[in-house]
């Protein structure tokens, strides 16, 4: 039997009156991957927090190689060998320091002096950059990094501590397929060396990838183990849910008349130009690799940049917002991803960031907040997208990862929009969160054209009437939503010139 790096007994915590965690048992065997699933508020966050000395137990206990554990804070349990990589990566990196000092953070915080020289300190840097793939310049800044970028220093700065229990909360959200297989391949080497890995994630694509075993937690609990020679995924679907996954049957609506028509647009000068056109009442999902122009084509419709050519019709008016304000103004409104970094603000409540948008709609005459028109529409926000919460007066922090996405989807849908641009509005949610996001958004449909970005296949097969694959910044691909060749649908995701054919 596989030596327990992790032994996990009885473990409780709980925030006032609410138990979190709730009696659990918990093994994680060396040299495993143990992939943990769990719905928003199961606990998973908590059960983290404690083993990196975040939080504090009420009770259980926690052993590591055997020996008792409870670190009194992140340090300790970093010394002790427990490396967490945080979903948000600005917990992982410090954005204002270059990423030679982001790598060696850890180091220089013990107090060790082998590395205060800038030349050895670069060079150790390039060390542990090597080590797990990253071709970068360590002299830059991290702020200016890309995200997915970043994302890899914050997970080589976890390597660079040998840790005897990795924790990865997914990982690789914001990574391209290239970046996402580079870190598969770092993580076999790591299980081959013996290190536990805790792999926090909900892409089947990545659980079939790499999962040893999968735990499901439910309620504060541990619901389901599943391990051996053939995983059983559904079944650990349904013991994270209580129930078996509903299956999306998507109705196509006729077309409305056209809302957005898009003519030679190009938007980077190697790129090819391309047209579209959406119609009222259509939900069009546009997947592809991280770097194929989604993110770029949402900026261009919202007014954050620029194209190179083309031209942009809006219910037959040319469409150029010279800035955000001015989208939405004509009706473009855009949920943008990395909620953290560009969509919640951390210091408002729940109410203000559901309604912060259309705050000058809640005003009166003389420019006083009507504060009971702000929660009516906040309420009717709550209601609508099911978001679960204690108060609208909360810390939008106090919510778990799937309900502040639903806070960041659901202010834009509280008003009337003619396009509605949502990117990533999955990134970091559980299956039935995802569901319940899908569904509004397919619910409210009617008089506006919808655009969804999805890095993931199974979220655009969800939500959308249509899909459209992006790769090097133009669209090789357009499928109606039943009966897809997804085949050939992958082969243009992957960017094989076999899978592409020109836009019609």
């Amino acid at each position: 039997m596989p030596r327990h790096a992790i032994t996990i007994r009885g473990l409780t915590k709980a925030f006032g009156r609410n138990a979190v965690l709730r009696g659990v048992d918990l093994d994680l065997p060396a040299g495993q991957v143990t992939v943990l699933m769990g719905a928003n508020g199961a606990g998973k966050s908590t059960l983290v927090k404690a083993l990196c000395g975040v939080h504090r137990a009420d009770g259980g206990e926690i052993l590591l190689d055997g020996a008792a554990f409870a670190p009194p804070g992140p340090a300790a349990a970093l010394r002790a060998g427990v490396v967490t990589v945080h979903q948000s990566i600005n917990d992982g990196v410090v954005p204002d320091l270059d990423v030679a000092s982001n790598l060696l953070l850890d180091e220089l915080a013990d107090g060790r002096t082998l590395f205060l020289n800038a030349r050895r300190m670069r060079d150790e840097a390039c060390r542990i950059a090597a080590a797990v793939g990253l071709d970068i310049d360590v002299t830059r800044k991290v702020a200016g990094l890309p995200l997915a970028d970043r994302q890899l220093v914050a997970i080589a700065r976890a390597m660079a501590r040998r840790p005897k229990l990795l924790i990865l909360d997914e990982p690789t959200s914001s990574l391209s397929l290239a970046e996402a297989q580079r870190l598969f391949a770092l993580i076999d080497r790591l299980r081959a060396d013996g290190v536990a890995i805790l792999y926090i994630s909900h892409r089947m694509s990545d659980i079939r990838r790499l999962a040893d075993r999968i735990v499901a937690m439910r309620d504060g609990q541990v619901s389901g183990l599943f391990e051996g020679g053939s995983l059983d995924y559904a079944g650990a679907i349904r013991a994270m849910l209580g129930h078996a996954i509903t299956e999306v049957d998507i109705t196509i609506p006729p077309p409305g008349p056209v809302v957005l028509e898009v003519a030679g647009l190009q938007l980077k000068p190697d790129a090819r130009p391309f047209d579209l056109r959406l119609h009222a009442g259509e939900v069009v999902a546009v997947t592809g690799l991280v770097g194929s122009g989604k993110s770029a084509l949402a900026g261009v419709l919202f007014g954050l940049d620029r194209p190179v050519a083309g031209r942009i019709v809006l219910d037959g008016r040319p469409h150029a917002p010279a800035d955000p304000g001015r989208a939405v103004a004509a009706g473009v409104f855009l949920a943008a991803k990395d909620r953290l970094a560009n969509a919640v603000i951390p210091g408002f409540d729940i109410q203000r960031n559901l309604t912060l948008p259309f705050t000058p709609r809640h005003a009166g005459p003389l420019g006083l907040m009507r504060r009971a028109s702000e929660r009516a529409q906040a309420l009717r926000s709550i209601r609508d997208m099911g978001v679960v919460c204690q108060g609208l007066r909360d810390g939008i922090l106090t919510l778990s990862g799937g309900n502040q996405q639903k806070v960041v989807v659901g202010r834009w849908l509280a008003e009337a929009s003619r396009l509605l641009i949502l990117d990533e509005p999955f990134q970091g949610v559980d299956i039935q969160a995802r569901q319940d996001i899908g569904r509004r958004i397919r619910d409210s449909a009617a008089g506006r054209a919808t655009l969804v970005m999805c890095a993931e296949l199974d979220e655009a097969l969800e939500v959308a009437d249509r899909i459209l694959v992006m790769s090097e910044h133009t669209i090789v691909g357009d499928h109606r939503n039943e009966a897809i060749d997804l085949t050939r649908l992958m082969a243009q995701v992957a960017g094989s010139m076999d899978g592409m054919r020109e836009p019609a």
